[in-house]
């Protein structure tokens, strides 16, 4: 079926094959660590990945990978050597995320959800950092047939959490996550849209409160990340644009303090990886693909599914943080199943000119949200926010985009109490 899948992306890229924006030379780079491969029979079972932080320890850190194959299923703990530590045969897996401190049984737990295609749902575990382990502590019944991708959303002001599972028929949903009171996490749904077509990857900017979701024959989509959001939507690239070659696949985001940072986003087609501004509009910045690493003995990546990216150092092994992807055909020791390449993120970075930033000080465990009245998202609420307002005073505004924010209050009008908002939140000059 997953090969079935391929080749339909790749008669898409032909027939939008279209260059009319800029694209720099593709950058390689070099993994330094593969974990084993996935389980099950078929020669890509392996689908999403993401980069747990263990919080006293970086070097006991996971890789959380997931295995879709129909008969034994399930989720992979491997550590950052690659070596798997535990499985969990639990179904056909897909898309997975994490997020960190979700209130549960009277502490703070870290939590992971995935999305599980044998039952069509969104399983929801807890990790238990002394063991290394993974306990199930939740399951939510989608009401669809055809679960795909899965992502999550914390809102760090109103410290709710969302699991964000989508569907092949192109619906999206929005689940926020409750502790029902026994020690198990149940969810209750607040926003259901459709994206148009087939949805994969999605990640969430918990400070921008943005939300990003590959439509895989089309491109990348970004949303309001909260519920009262509706289904106003920004297109931020396409595959017709050079930039991506369907199927547009796993999308993550790489933090950095002063709140700027990278979506990174998986152009299946072209075994590439786009980066992008995370700020504003997402100005494309350059591409890069994996290759094979002959002094090691690792294979290069093609085809890929999931991808995960982290800015904190991660002891030894990788000390200015990691990305991670999944790679089709493993073409190492066992090339009958797919696996997980590691690339430490300074190898990114450095191979990009002018070079990325290399943060290892933003924690995860801690977001911060963005200002009320930062229009631009530069980080300040400064004149060029103020000016913005002005523009669009008195405006009456539609509910699903209120005005593209700057009905900051959701009155259906841009008026003086978003004003006295901006005003409350200002951190610019007092002089233009």
């Amino acid at each position: 079926m997953k090969n079935k899948v391929i080749t339909i992306c790749i008669l898409a890229a032909v027939l939008t094959i279209s260059s009319p924006c800029q694209v720099r030379a593709v950058v390689d780079v070099l993994p330094t660590v593969e974990t084993e491969p996935a389980n099950g029979s078929d020669d890509d079972t392996a689908d999403d990945a993401c980069i747990w932080i263990d919080p006293t320890d970086p070097n006991l850190s996971l890789i959380i990978g997931q295995s879709k194959d129909d008969s034994h299923g399930g989720i992979h703990l491997y550590d950052l050597s690659g070596h798997e530590l535990e499985f969990y045969e639990h179904g056909k897996m897909n898309g997975t995320d994490v997020r960190y401190n979700f209130p549960l049984g009277g502490e703070l737990v870290d939590i992971v959800v995935a999305s599980n295609r044998s039952t069509v749902s969104v399983d929801i575990y807890k990790v238990d950092p002394s063991k290394r382990q993974l306990k199930r502590v939740g399951t939510i019944p989608t009401g669809r047939t055809q679960i795909y991708g899965v992502c999550m959303y914390h809102n760090p002001t109103t410290n709710e959490f969302y699991a964000i599972p989508n569907h092949k028929d192109g619906t999206v949903q929005q689940w926020r996550l409750l502790d029902d009171g026994t020690g198990q996490v149940i969810g209750t749904k607040v926003r259901e849209f459709d994206v148009g077509t087939q949805p994969e990857g999605c990640v969430a900017d918990d400070e921008f409160a943005k939300l990003y979701i590959g439509e895989e024959n089309v491109g990348i989509w970004k949303y309001g990340a909260e519920p009262t959001d509706g289904t106003s939507r920004v297109s931020v690239d396409t595959v017709s644009n050079g930039r991506l070659t369907a199927c547009v696949e796993g999308l993550t985001i790489y933090y950095t303090t002063d709140q700027a940072g990278y979506l990174i986003v998986s152009s299946q087609g072209s075994n590439t990886f786009a980066i992008y501004q995370r700020r504003g509009n997402n100005d494309y910045i350059e591409t890069f693909r994996i290759v094979s690493n002959d002094a090691l003995g690792i294979d290069g990546c093609t085809t890929t599914d999931g991808i995960d990216v982290t800015n904190v150092s991660l002891g030894s092994a990788f000390p200015k943080g990691l990305f991670i992807a999944h790679d089709h055909h493993n073409t190492g020791d066992d090339d009958d199943n797919s696996n997980f390449k590691l690339v430490p993120w300074d190898s990114i970075a450095n191979a990009v000119s002018p070079a990325l930033t290399i943060d290892t000080s933003w924690d995860p465990r801690a977001p911060r949200p963005i200002r009320l009245g930062d229009f631009d998202i530069d980080g300040d609420v400064d004149w060029h926010d103020l000016r913005t307002l002005v523009e669009q005073w008195l405006t009456r505004c539609h509910i699903d985009e209120w005005c593209a924010g700057r009905d900051i209050n959701k009155s259906t009008r841009v008026d003086l109490i978003d004003f006295v908002i901006l005003a409350a939140g200002w951190t610019g000059p007092l002089q233009i």
